[in-house]
């Protein structure tokens, strides 16, 4: 049974990859790749992001806060499973290849709630300092998206999923019947 794709799936895994490592660069590179770092002018943008999530920042790094780098370890993680999905179901043609976007899109999304619990359940200790306005552009908005898109994939490929298990199902069923008579 050939792989069912989705452009969109494919895609966010293909697009978000770049963003990713360079996220875990900046997370693996502190401080050289924070605000006075050598390497800072890779990641200029961090110099606003690290001054909205305390995680990202300073105070983060100062306290041996072993979470940024833990997260970042799982992005890489995630990511490379799901650049195996795309070449799986695309190349080589793999019918269990959703199985493994399934699971590392559902890693994303459990990663990102548990982000967002984790603010909420310290009192939004990392992000609590900004304004409704920044909080909203650059931390609730960019973070969101991992939220709503892996949701929306976690429901696709498990829709696919499901939908081959039935087939197989029904398949098995119709042989087992077959041998009985």
């Amino acid at each position: 049974m050939a792989v069912k794709t989705h452009t969109w799936v494919t895609l966010w895994f293909i697009l978000t990859a770049p963003v990713i490592f360079w996220d875990v660069g900046y997370c693996f590179m502190r401080p050289r790749s924070m605000l006075g770092g050598d390497l800072h002018w890779i990641w200029k943008p961090y110099e606003i992001y690290q001054n909205v999530d305390y995680v990202y920042g300073t105070k983060a790094l100062e306290e041996n806060d072993g979470f940024t780098n833990a997260q970042s370890f799982l992005n890489v993680v995630e990511t490379l499973m799901n650049l195996a999905y795309v070449y799986l179901a695309h190349v080589s043609g793999w019918s269990p290849a959703p199985l493994i976007g399934f699971a590392a899109v559902t890693m994303t999304l459990s990663k990102t709630i548990l982000y967002w619990l984790q603010e909420y359940y310290c009192g939004f200790c990392a992000i609590g300092h900004n304004t409704m306005s920044d909080l909203i552009i650059y931390w609730i908005i960019p973070n969101g998206l991992w939220i709503v898109i892996p949701s929306f994939i976690v429901v696709r490929l498990g829709k696919d999923i499901a939908a081959s298990l039935h087939v197989a199902e029904r398949a098995a069923t119709k042989t087992a019947s077959g041998k009985q008579k």
